[in-house]
């Protein structure tokens, strides 16, 4: 799909404001009051909730989500099947002013956007903050309320202010519970899933090849 295309099977209520820069793709829905700046690209099978805010530039994968008044300033990026919830913010700014300290009027020039990243699969719960630059890992959960100040690893489960890994993930959101005959393992209750935990203290999906070199 070329810039400033919109897909005919897409779906945008007449009070939501896209501009005509921005690509939102098949079969994506956007809600009443959403705005989507120029230059953003909404992927494929997307949800724009009622009253969010997507930036300029800003990148959405397929299959993602974002809820109702949630604002993802750019440069955002993030990837598919993420969900970002009612109210959540993705900020831009490392250290916020209205003005230059003379008091003139801050411009785009006189300051440098940092952006969230959200890695494929990864949820952000309702009203939490993620403070750029941060980098939210792949299926990674982020409580509700929670504000995000450090890169969040893969499969973690984050809450608090600062957000703090309490536990861990796995695809399905769930969280993971230690397999009692294998230490080390990590195993899901809603699918079975195995996950592992490495030596340097990350998660990873368990697949055949790994437990039968194990």
């Amino acid at each position: 799909m070329r810039s400033g295309e919109r897909s005919a099977v897409a779906s945008i209520e007449q009070s939501a404001d896209v501009d005509p820069t921005a690509v939102v793709g098949s079969r994506t829905r956007v809600w009443h009051l959403a705005q989507i700046r120029q230059g953003a690209r909404i992927g494929d099978d997307c949800v724009i909730g009622r009253g969010a805010y997507i930036g300029a530039g800003v990148s959405v994968g397929a299959a993602s989500k974002i809820q109702n008044h949630a604002l993802v300033y750019e440069p955002a990026d993030l990837g598919p099947g993420v969900f970002i919830g009612p109210a959540a913010v993705l900020t831009n700014d490392r250290f916020p002013r209205a003005a230059n300290p003379d008091l003139t009027v801050k411009t785009g020039r006189d300051w440098q956007r940092v952006g969230v990243v959200v890695r494929e699969g990864a949820s952000v719960g309702a009203r939490a903050v993620c403070v750029a630059p941060v980098t939210i890992g792949r299926w990674a959960l982020v409580a509700a309320g929670a504000v995000v100040t450090r890169d969040v690893p893969d499969f973690a489960l984050v809450a608090g202010a600062p957000a703090r890994r309490v536990g861990w993930v796995g695809r399905a959101g769930v969280p993971l519970d230690p397999d009692p005959h294998e230490e080390g393992v990590l195993v899901c209750p809603a699918t079975g899933a195995r996950y592992r935990l490495t030596a340097d203290g990350a998660l990873v999906e368990e697949t055949p090849e790994a437990r039968d070199d194990a």
